[in-house]
């Protein structure tokens, strides 16, 4: 994959049409060279793409090797250090052990699925409240809304169904394990 990355990115060059995904070079030096805009640019910037939502990959600049997750869990990781983190220590604790567990496989689409129904209920918000004031929409934010009920409760049985999903596949997963081994489950 890290050649035909390298392949359109010249083809890119030599027709005028940017590539689909950005390509952020990681040079030994630490630093990131963004391609597409031959410069070197900062952590705070590639957290400003994927705020903007843009596709990219970093690459190691010498072994072309993906790093595009060992950033991001940087830029995780700056932001928990600040001023305002997201995770608990408790939480935080609870997901490392996770790791190793038979319910890791199962952990990070849960996750995944539930942060995507969050973030549809935030872009919901985000559409009722355009054109809103300040004012207004702190007036709308101190009443219990029947529409952020309504966004929240879907979000609540979205978050049931992955679970009850989740808990169906590990079942039928134990099944298929157990019969392998010719156990039939009462």
């Amino acid at each position: 994959m890290g050649i035909h990355v390298k392949e359109s990115a010249v083809q890119s060059k030599k027709s005028g049409v940017k590539p689909v995904q950005r390509v952020i070079k990681k040079y030994p030096n630490r630093r990131l060279y963004d391609t597409e805009t031959s410069t070197y640019i900062t952590l705070t910037e590639v957290k400003q793409l994927v705020i903007q939502n843009a596709q990219f990959v970093v690459r190691d600049a010498k072994t072309g090797d993906d790093l595009t997750r060992s950033i991001l869990l940087q830029i995780i990781l700056e932001e928990e250090a600040g001023g305002a983190p997201m995770f608990t220590e408790q939480v935080l604790a609870n997901i490392i052990r996770f790791y190793g567990q038979a319910m890791q496989g199962y952990m990070g689409p849960y996750l995944e699925k539930n942060i995507q129904a969050m973030t549809e209920v935030q872009a919901q918000l985000a559409e009722k409240a355009e054109g809103l004031t300040p004012e207004m929409w702190s007036r709308f934010m101190t009443m219990q809304s029947p529409m952020l009920q309504g966004l929240m409760g879907n979000y609540v049985e979205q978050s049931k169904n992955v679970f009850l999903q989740m808990q169906e596949q590990m079942q039928k997963n134990t099944e298929q394990v157990l019969g392998a081994f010719g156990i039939k489950r009462p």
